[in-house]
């Protein structure tokens, strides 16, 4: 093996995996990068917020409501919290009952409810019940992090502001060798060292796009990957051929 070469695991079907130097650099990464995103872009045209939202209110309270829970679940217990309070007003004169009720079913509801409460009055309190544009003002906001803020920001404003890193784009950036963190906030960081700002909100569609059809956790179907000729596999589990 070439000692300025990295070989990394392969996936289970035999597949050698892409080589990329030891100590690739910032250009050779944002040459990569590009490709990346133009090969996903052909992949997946149509990618972006899998959740169902009519303004940045709606979408700011899905977004608390997603975490550690699909969007399928999350788009089907809005439409009922959003007929009972369609405001950030009606939402902060609900009672974390009332609100526990309606969102049980995407599980930590009472965090949930708590922040969705919190966060409705601030926006009352603070923003005459308007979601603000700036990302220290979104964080500040009860159960509003960084990864919420860059939604609300990326989908609901158009504003590029960070790159969302949900567990799909944390892994598959991982796996694609453009970030070794697994902390979202430094992952961010890499990733927006090798991405123009451009690319930061429609990057996470991709990704997540990609991981819910191809690169999943467990099983990630590489040999099928538009991204095999681009894609070192870093962290792959080469899979035992002789157990079942």
């Amino acid at each position: 093996m070439n000692p300025s070469t990295k070989q990394h695991n392969t996936n289970g079907k035999g597949l050698p995996p892409v080589r990329i130097p030891r100590r690739e650099t910032v250009a050779a990464k944002k040459k990569r990068a590009e490709s990346i995103v133009k090969t996903l872009a052909l992949a997946f045209p149509a990618a972006t917020c899998s959740l169902n939202f009519r303004n940045p209110f709606e979408l700011i309270i899905s977004t608390i409501l997603s975490a550690q829970c699909t969007d399928k679940r999350v788009n089907m217990v809005t439409p009922t919290l959003f007929r009972r309070w369609p405001t950030p007003e009606k939402m902060a004169k609900a009672t974390q009952t009332q609100i526990e009720t309606v969102i049980r079913t995407t599980g930590f509801f009472r965090s949930k409810a708590k922040n969705i409460l919190g966060c409705s009055r601030a926006l009352v309190e603070r923003h005459s019940g308007e979601v603000p544009q700036q990302l220290s003002e979104l964080v500040a906001l009860p159960g509003v992090g960084r990864k919420t803020a860059n939604v609300v920001l990326g989908s609901g404003f158009g504003q590029a502001e960070g790159v969302v890193v949900d567990t799909h784009v944390g892994r598959i950036s991982r796996r694609l060798g453009l970030t070794k963190h697994v902390d979202a906030v430094q992952a961010e960081r890499d990733l927006m060292k090798v991405l123009p700002a451009d690319d930061w909100i429609q990057f996470s569609h991709f990704l997540i796009e990609l991981g819910r059809s191809l690169c999943s956790a467990r099983s990630p179907t590489c040999q099928t990957c538009m991204l095999l000729d681009l894609c070192p596999r870093s962290g792959v589990i080469k899979k035992n051929p002789l157990k079942r």
